[in-house]
């Protein structure tokens, strides 16, 4: 284990005759760290650690446009990741730090990268003259105190050579990724105000100094996060809000054509996509697009076509099986110790994972590195800018599918209740649907949602035909004294209950998602048949019809421009299931007696964004 003392940093003047000599020095060491950085992130990891293959980043990236916002407005405006320090029109103040948001597996990381990339090798911001990528997963660790240019320089060495970044001139850009996987406190209200770089304090002193500008104001800040933790930054600490939105409908198919030599077959795998109207909605994430081609140019290889994934489960049960086809059977017995390690990090809110973590849930350091080496792309292990292990899957649904397989493995092998703690440990009564009804509640009780992929792949794996996809990693399958008919039948029941019941849309609309993992769509086909046949018109539709209704134009393959109210006769709680629908669309066409509902806060949230409503 190598030290984490701070390294000393060189404070000594050079003399005010020698500004040659400093400004040749700084162009050294500006090199120095391009090359730094053109090494580390020229090649991207699509999901395989470091013991796999790596493809170059200029390859197979596909650009993102995103979206961004001033303080305190609801206006977009579209712009490139290399722009986002470029004032918007109309705003005047120069923009500091920006914080982009987007949902795990979006491509944040992937576009921080490519900036960095494109710095390095002199294609892009080449009036900054150093870029410090500094990823929370790698703050994390450091529990010494430093000041903040010994931090610089415990992570760029080369920094050493230079007497200060602080002298108004040299322009600087830090670049803190995964707010989300951030373990320090990020105590803006009772840290002490530090303003010194030479003062060594916490790390968690100087990134909340850093980011209130009492650290470097003349310093660029740009953090990443997913949404849920974004809220960590107080709003008056951020100049410009961006969110990467990933891929569009061409951008899909371009990143299959990128990342499939053969065009026929990447043909035939965009064909397919556009078949599954929940998977190609998926695939606006970077990463889902990343498994859906392992496993589409694998089994469209093959004569048999009928097992061509339809379902998120089943996409993701291919994934598995794939990875763990060739593993022998104390192999497979690994995965199921970190889908343990999936369930329990994933109540924690964990993402990444260090050594105290792995001892937490019975692994050792030794254990870790085997399964990165066999699973390459379900875990791995990486070094971070100083060399200090850090574990993680390689994406959050992949921790959220296996976290789902603990849950089946325990109720049908160990009669365990994952989801109850707080009950016996064994029941040997515990049925299958008992489990669902357990976690479609904590799912329902989550405030961000964090149980909802979980939940649908756990109800997915309750079919059978799941099961025996993975009958090589389950201890046993369907070994409840319910049938599997029997169990989806209850199931079904309850969610539908739960459909009634549930106040909040998007938490019904994850029902639905689930209702279909099940194959279960009787509601949606029912309301799809109305609006084929225009008669939706002609009756008030029950709150779980406009439920079934949103869910169903939200899977269409039309975009829908203009969402049109009139056309649908419900209640006040009608209209407040169709929210989801009226976010999506552009233009909103309703009538005197709605528009009361558009001056509650969820409608002034959802429509502040629409071009003027038509009445």
């Amino acid at each position: 284990m190598k030290s984490d003392q701070p390294p000393t940093f060189s404070q000594e003047p050079l003399p005010d005759d020698n500004k040659e000599v400093e400004s040749q020095t700084l162009l050294t060491v500006q090199q120095d760290i391009k090359a730094k950085l053109k090494h580390k992130y020229q090649h991207i990891s699509e999901g395989i650690g470091h013991h796999g293959n790596q493809s170059l980043l200029k390859d197979i990236y596909t650009e993102q446009i995103e979206m961004a916002s001033k303080k305190q407005t609801t206006q977009e405006t579209p712009i490139k990741c290399n722009d986002i320090f470029k004032p918007l029109p109309e705003q005047d103040k120069p923009i500091r730090t920006v914080l982009t948001k987007g949902i795990a597996g979006i491509g944040k990381t992937v576009s921080v990268q490519k900036v960095i990339l494109d710095w390095a090798e002199g294609k892009a911001n080449q009036d900054v003259h150093f870029m410090f990528p500094l990823p929370f997963r790698d703050l994390n660790l450091k529990k010494d105190q430093y000041s903040l240019m010994q931090l610089l320089s415990h992570y760029f060495p080369e920094l050493k050579e230079i007497d200060s970044i602080e002298d108004g001139e040299t322009k600087t850009v830090f670049i803190f990724d995964g707010l989300d996987e951030c373990r320090l406190p990020l105590d803006f209200k009772n840290n002490e105000k530090c303003c010194d770089v030479t003062k060594p304090t916490s790390v968690d002193v100087l990134l909340t100094n850093l980011l209130e500008g009492n650290l470097l104001p003349s310093a660029l800040v740009w953090i990443t996060s997913r949404p849920v933790a974004a809220n960590q930054i107080p709003p008056e600490c951020v100049d410009q809000v961006t969110e990467v939105r990933g891929f569009n409908d061409p951008q899909k198919e371009e990143y299959f054509r990128k990342k499939i030599p053969d065009q026929n077959l990447a043909n035939d795998i965009i064909k397919h996509m556009k078949t599954s109207r929940s998977l190609h909605i998926m695939c606006h994430m970077p990463v889902f697009c990343w498994i859906s081609a392992t496993v589409l140019e694998m089994i469209l290889k093959e004569a048999e076509k009928d097992e061509v994934p339809k379902t998120l489960t089943q996409m993701y049960s291919h994934f598995i099986l794939i990875q763990t086809i060739e593993l022998s059977q104390s192999d497979k017995e690994m995965i199921l110790k970190l889908a343990k390690l999936a369930f329990q990090q994933l109540q924690k809110g964990n993402l990444i994972f260090y050594e105290e973590d792995l001892r937490e849930c019975g692994l050792d350091v030794t254990e870790a590195s085997e399964y990165s080496a066999l699973c390459t792309e379900i875990f791995k292990e990486e070094s971070g800018l100083y060399q200090d292990k850090v574990y993680s899957f390689v994406h959050l649904s992949i921790q959220e599918f296996l976290a789902a397989v603990h849950a089946l493995e325990s109720c049908l092998d160990k009669k365990e209740n994952v989801f109850s703690p707080t009950s016996d440990d064994k029941e040997e009564s515990i049925q299958l649907s008992d489990l669902h009804r357990t976690a479609v509640d904590q799912a329902l009780k989550s405030e961000n949602g964090h149980l909802d992929l979980v939940l649908r792949f756990l109800l997915g794996l309750s079919l059978e035909s799941n099961q025996n996809l993975l009958r090589g990693l389950l201890t046993q399958t369907g070994n409840t004294t319910q049938t599997n008919d029997e169990t989806v039948e209850r199931t079904v029941r309850y969610l539908s209950e739960k459909i009634n019941e549930e106040s909040s849309p998007e938490r019904v609309i994850n029902l639905f998602h689930c209702l279909n993992e099940l194959g279960a769509n009787s509601l949606v086909e029912d309301m799809q048949t109305s609006l084929r046949s225009g008669t939706l018109s002609e009756t008030e539709l029950k709150p779980d019809q406009c439920s079934a209704l949103a869910y169903l134009l939200l899977m269409s393959e039309e975009v829908l421009e203009e969402f049109d109210l009139k056309t649908y006769n419900t209640s006040k709680e009608g209209y407040q299931r169709l929210l989801p629908v009226v976010k999506s669309c552009k233009r909103l066409s309703i009538f005197n007696s709605v528009l009361t509902y558009l001056f509650s806060p969820d409608w002034v949230a959802v429509t502040s964004h629409m071009n003027p409503v038509r009445l």
